[in-house]
């Protein structure tokens, strides 16, 4: 399925959110995730399912002041 991911589209097999991570390689990064414009908290990432089309963004925390 194709998926934006920090607006580049992205071809993944990945079903969930949860998935989508460890698939682009942030298994274990300190990040934030959004999928459509909403938040999700990782305890809700493994139930957020990908549908075709969607948009997630994906951040770390970065240090500064």
């Amino acid at each position: 399925m194709k998926i934006m991911v920090n607006d580049e589209v992205h071809e993944v097999s990945a079903r969930t959110l949860a998935a989508l991570i460890d698939e682009l390689g942030y298994s274990g990064a300190r990040i934030a995730t959004a999928m459509n414009g909403d938040f999700v908290p990782v305890p809700l990432r493994e139930k957020t399912d990908l549908r075709d089309g969607a948009k997630v963004e994906i951040v770390a925390p970065m240090q500064g002041g």
